[in-house]
């Protein structure tokens, strides 16, 4: 099976704290919302106290178009995963060439070409190098990313393959757009990208190894595309998001997931770490009560919320490099579960055990 043998996470230059943004944003919405209170409490219930963001806050009120703001993403998108990459081979002590495919996640800009190419141009990578880019699928990309990645090692066991996440949701923002949705994910989103160095059975890099994937599930409800994703425009990407999200993870994910687990023989109580992708503080609460835990078995979810709001796919990626960095008492053969939504609606779980 293939291994997880490092990750690594890189931010933009950029940190806040909550309230600077809030008084920032209700100075800008002060003749758009009527309500600045009710825009504070939004603000203050996603239960994030600080973000990374891609550029100065005064320059997000002053974007007058898409170009402007992809442009920006094509240059700090890339600066953080060459900054991601860069950690996982010193880390690791891999050359750019050791690495047979490389394969990149976005969903806040677009890249053609796609970062994976962008990135080759900074490191020594072979020409020969597998490149796969993914787009479009959102949130549980980090998940998603790491499954595709680990297919793919599957059938070459002998090779190693560089996943990274690239997210600049702060991006999104919309100054003329003062709908529900876009008021919680303006007090939301957060900036970041994380790498991930996974190997094969047969890579010599596997003893380093923190987990070892074993399966995986994609699930897809069907006529939902209208719960979650970005509407195109001039303006850049404007956020769909319904409110309920909670409600169709709390109804609709539970037995899927459940029947993927009794297909590896296994039970929510064999899981002994949770990473689930943090989209607000309901979307936690509601995957809490779906598993039947207390918040500190998701506490690394609260967390990365907390310190860098909800990062779309590079959020999971945190999450599990939190779990491994914070390992005590597991032991190996212990399993641990992945979880992210995303849009389609759709979901996407990792089953994982301890080395």
């Amino acid at each position: 099976m293939p291994f997880i043998v490092d990750i690594q996470t890189a931010y933009p230059e950029f940190y806040f704290d909550q309230s600077t943004l809030i008084d920032a944003l209700c100075d800008a919405w002060k003749d758009k919302v009527p309500n600045l209170k009710r825009l504070r409490l939004i603000h203050e219930n996603v239960k994030v106290d600080k973000r990374h963001i891609a550029t100065e806050v005064d320059k997000y009120l002053k974007f007058e178009n898409f170009d402007e703001k992809n442009n920006l993403y094509l240059k700090v998108a890339t600066k953080i995963a060459i900054k991601s990459i860069e950690s996982i081979l010193i880390n690791n002590n891999i050359r750019p060439e050791e690495i047979q495919s490389l394969w990149s996640n976005t969903v806040t800009g677009f890249a053609i070409p796609s970062l994976e190419a962008r990135v080759m141009n900074h490191f020594d990578f072979s020409s020969k190098t597998k490149r796969v880019p993914l787009m479009g699928l959102g949130c549980m990309a980090g998940v998603a990313g790491l499954n595709r990645v680990a297919d793919y090692l599957k059938g070459h066991p002998d090779e190693a393959a560089l996943f990274f996440s690239a997210e600049l949701c702060s991006l999104t923002f919309q100054l003329n757009d003062t709908s529900a949705a876009n008021l919680v994910a303006t007090g939301l989103f957060g900036d970041g990208a994380a790498a991930v160095l996974l190997v094969g059975d047969n890579h010599p890099l596997r003893k380093k190894a923190a987990l070892k994937w074993e399966a995986s599930e994609s699930i897809f409800f069907k006529d939902s595309q209208d719960t979650m994703g970005w509407h195109v425009g001039a303006e850049g990407l404007k956020i769909i998001l319904s409110k309920s999200v909670p409600d169709v993870v709390k109804n609709r994910l539970k037995d899927p997931m459940i029947h993927f687990l009794n297909d590896q023989n296994l039970n929510l109580r064999d899981i002994s770490n949770f990473m689930t992708h943090p989209g607000g503080p309901k979307v936690l609460s509601a995957m809490e009560e779906l598993l039947g835990l207390n918040e500190s078995f998701l506490h690394h979810s609260w967390e990365s919320l907390a310190q860098n709001g909800n990062m779309s796919s590079v959020s999971v990626l945190d999450i599990i490099h939190r779990t491994i960095q914070a390992r005590t008492n597991e032991k190996p053969g212990e399993k641990c579960l992945a979880i992210a939504m995303g849009p389609g609606f759709s979901a996407e779980v990792g089953l994982y055990s301890w080395i």
